[in-house]
Protein backbone atom coordinates (compact mmCIF):
# COMPACT_ATOMS: atom_id res chain seq x y z
CA UNK A 1 0.00 0.00 0.00
CA UNK A 2 1.04 3.28 -1.09
CA UNK A 3 2.51 5.52 1.89
CA UNK A 4 3.06 2.57 4.48
CA UNK A 5 6.13 2.11 5.99
CA UNK A 6 8.31 -0.51 5.29
CA UNK A 7 8.70 -3.17 8.36
CA UNK A 8 11.74 -4.21 9.49
CA UNK A 9 13.67 -7.61 9.78
CA UNK A 10 15.49 -6.27 13.25
CA UNK A 11 14.07 -4.01 15.79
CA UNK A 12 15.86 -0.56 16.38
CA UNK A 13 19.53 -0.91 18.06
CA UNK A 14 18.00 1.03 21.09
CA UNK A 15 15.51 -1.64 21.52
CA UNK A 16 17.59 -4.49 21.36
CA UNK A 17 20.38 -2.85 23.93
CA UNK A 18 17.71 -1.88 25.98
CA UNK A 19 16.49 -5.27 25.65
CA UNK A 20 19.78 -7.12 26.96
CA UNK A 21 20.49 -4.75 29.15
CA UNK A 22 16.96 -4.91 31.01
CA UNK A 23 17.15 -8.78 30.70
CA UNK A 24 21.07 -8.74 32.91
CA UNK A 25 19.97 -6.19 35.27
CA UNK A 26 16.54 -8.46 36.24
CA UNK A 27 18.25 -11.40 36.63
CA UNK A 28 21.13 -9.85 38.51
CA UNK A 29 17.97 -8.09 40.57
CA UNK A 30 16.05 -11.41 41.44
CA UNK A 31 19.39 -13.34 42.43
CA UNK A 32 20.33 -10.72 44.77
CA UNK A 33 17.02 -10.40 45.93
CA UNK A 34 17.07 -14.08 46.75
CA UNK A 35 20.34 -13.96 48.28
CA UNK A 36 20.30 -10.76 50.07
CA UNK A 37 16.62 -11.87 51.71
CA UNK A 38 18.20 -15.03 52.79
CA UNK A 39 21.07 -13.77 54.99
CA UNK A 40 21.28 -14.97 58.41
CA UNK A 41 20.92 -11.89 60.95
CA UNK A 42 24.55 -12.38 61.97
CA UNK A 43 26.05 -10.91 58.98
CA UNK A 44 28.02 -8.20 58.53
CA UNK A 45 26.03 -4.88 57.95
CA UNK A 46 28.61 -4.40 55.42
CA UNK A 47 27.00 -7.11 53.19
CA UNK A 48 23.45 -5.67 54.13
CA UNK A 49 24.83 -2.09 52.87
CA UNK A 50 26.24 -3.37 49.54
CA UNK A 51 23.11 -5.16 48.27
CA UNK A 52 20.14 -3.57 49.75
CA UNK A 53 20.71 -0.20 48.39
CA UNK A 54 22.01 -1.90 45.34
CA UNK A 55 19.27 -3.82 44.82
CA UNK A 56 17.20 -0.54 45.20
CA UNK A 57 18.81 1.48 43.04
CA UNK A 58 18.95 -1.18 39.83
CA UNK A 59 15.09 -1.01 40.52
CA UNK A 60 14.83 2.31 39.64
CA UNK A 61 16.70 1.82 36.91
CA UNK A 62 14.94 -1.13 35.41
CA UNK A 63 11.68 1.15 35.85
CA UNK A 64 13.41 3.63 34.02
CA UNK A 65 14.67 1.68 31.51
CA UNK A 66 10.81 -0.21 30.64
CA UNK A 67 8.97 3.82 30.27
CA UNK A 68 12.33 4.20 27.57
CA UNK A 69 11.54 0.87 26.17
CA UNK A 70 7.83 1.51 25.77
CA UNK A 71 8.51 5.06 24.87
CA UNK A 72 11.30 4.09 21.64
CA UNK A 73 8.37 0.67 20.84
CA UNK A 74 5.51 3.53 20.82
CA UNK A 75 7.62 6.05 18.58
CA UNK A 76 8.45 2.79 16.17
CA UNK A 77 5.21 1.11 16.00
CA UNK A 78 5.13 1.43 12.35
CA UNK A 79 8.11 -0.31 11.28
CA UNK A 80 8.77 -3.23 14.08
CA UNK A 81 9.46 -6.05 12.74
CA UNK A 82 5.97 -7.36 11.95
CA UNK A 83 4.65 -11.08 13.94
CA UNK A 84 5.43 -14.30 12.33
CA UNK A 85 2.75 -15.32 9.65
CA UNK A 86 3.78 -19.15 10.23
CA UNK A 87 3.48 -19.01 14.05
CA UNK A 88 0.07 -20.89 15.44
CA UNK A 89 -2.74 -19.32 16.90
CA UNK A 90 -2.06 -20.13 20.24
CA UNK A 91 2.31 -19.24 19.84
CA UNK A 92 1.14 -15.73 18.49
CA UNK A 93 -1.71 -15.72 21.85
CA UNK A 94 0.79 -16.80 24.39
CA UNK A 95 3.95 -14.95 22.76
CA UNK A 96 1.61 -11.48 23.20
CA UNK A 97 0.60 -12.12 26.97
CA UNK A 98 4.25 -13.16 27.85
CA UNK A 99 5.59 -9.89 26.04
CA UNK A 100 2.53 -7.75 27.71
CA UNK A 101 2.98 -9.43 31.41
CA UNK A 102 7.17 -8.86 31.01
CA UNK A 103 6.44 -4.97 30.30
CA UNK A 104 3.63 -4.96 32.54
CA UNK A 105 5.91 -6.40 35.80
CA UNK A 106 8.98 -4.92 34.58
CA UNK A 107 7.23 -1.33 35.17
CA UNK A 108 5.11 -3.00 38.55
CA UNK A 109 7.76 -4.41 39.82
CA UNK A 110 10.39 -1.51 40.99
CA UNK A 111 6.98 0.16 42.34
CA UNK A 112 6.29 -2.16 44.48
CA UNK A 113 9.54 -2.42 45.92
CA UNK A 114 9.85 1.78 46.24
CA UNK A 115 6.29 1.16 47.75
CA UNK A 116 7.36 -1.55 50.19
CA UNK A 117 10.58 0.09 51.38
CA UNK A 118 8.76 3.66 51.40
CA UNK A 119 6.20 2.70 53.59
CA UNK A 120 8.63 0.50 55.90
CA UNK A 121 9.36 2.09 59.47
CA UNK A 122 12.68 1.60 59.48
CA UNK A 123 14.04 1.99 56.12
CA UNK A 124 16.95 3.89 54.97
CA UNK A 125 15.52 5.33 52.10
CA UNK A 126 15.31 4.75 48.58
CA UNK A 127 18.89 5.78 46.53
CA UNK A 128 19.59 6.35 43.06
CA UNK A 129 22.74 6.31 42.22
CA UNK A 130 24.29 9.83 42.16
CA UNK A 131 21.28 11.25 42.51
CA UNK A 132 20.59 11.16 46.43
CA UNK A 133 18.02 9.56 47.76
CA UNK A 134 13.84 9.35 45.95
CA UNK A 135 11.22 11.13 48.14
CA UNK A 136 9.38 8.48 50.20
CA UNK A 137 5.80 10.16 49.59
CA UNK A 138 4.10 6.84 51.56
CA UNK A 139 3.16 6.92 55.05
CA UNK A 140 5.64 4.68 57.18
CA UNK A 141 3.08 1.48 57.90
CA UNK A 142 4.42 -1.48 58.58
CA UNK A 143 1.31 -3.68 57.73
CA UNK A 144 1.12 -1.74 54.41
CA UNK A 145 5.22 -3.28 54.01
CA UNK A 146 4.45 -6.21 54.36
CA UNK A 147 1.85 -6.22 51.84
CA UNK A 148 4.15 -4.57 49.26
CA UNK A 149 7.00 -6.86 50.41
CA UNK A 150 4.63 -10.28 49.50
CA UNK A 151 3.74 -8.16 45.94
CA UNK A 152 7.02 -7.56 44.97
CA UNK A 153 8.42 -10.89 45.84
CA UNK A 154 5.18 -13.38 44.17
CA UNK A 155 5.61 -10.59 41.43
CA UNK A 156 9.36 -11.20 40.78
CA UNK A 157 8.65 -15.14 40.66
CA UNK A 158 6.18 -14.46 38.37
CA UNK A 159 8.30 -12.55 35.78
CA UNK A 160 10.72 -14.92 35.79
CA UNK A 161 9.03 -17.64 34.98
CA UNK A 162 7.61 -15.63 32.17
CA UNK A 163 10.96 -14.72 31.04
CA UNK A 164 12.03 -18.44 31.20
CA UNK A 165 9.02 -19.14 29.25
CA UNK A 166 9.82 -16.23 26.95
CA UNK A 167 13.74 -17.50 26.67
CA UNK A 168 12.08 -21.23 26.06
CA UNK A 169 9.94 -19.97 23.25
CA UNK A 170 13.21 -18.55 21.82
CA UNK A 171 15.18 -20.94 21.83
CA UNK A 172 12.70 -23.63 20.78
CA UNK A 173 12.16 -21.43 17.58
CA UNK A 174 15.87 -20.84 16.97
CA UNK A 175 16.42 -24.96 17.37
CA UNK A 176 12.95 -25.63 14.99
CA UNK A 177 13.02 -23.29 12.45
CA UNK A 178 16.68 -21.43 12.65
CA UNK A 179 17.08 -18.67 9.70
CA UNK A 180 12.88 -19.26 9.26
CA UNK A 181 10.34 -16.78 9.92
CA UNK A 182 9.34 -17.97 13.43
CA UNK A 183 13.51 -17.56 14.52
CA UNK A 184 12.93 -14.19 16.71
CA UNK A 185 16.35 -14.36 18.04
CA UNK A 186 18.01 -12.45 14.61
CA UNK A 187 15.63 -10.20 15.46
CA UNK A 188 17.08 -9.20 18.50
CA UNK A 189 20.71 -9.72 17.75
Amino acid sequence: MAGEMAQATKYPLSMRVLHWLRAVIILGLIWSGWYMTSLPEDTPMATFDLFYPNHKQFGVLVWLLALVHLAIRWSNRATLPHEPEALKPWEKTLSHAVHRLIMLLTVLIPLLGYSMSASFTQSDGVPFFFFGELPEILPKNDNAFEIFQALHKYSAYALLTLVALHAAGAIRHRILDKGGETDALPRML
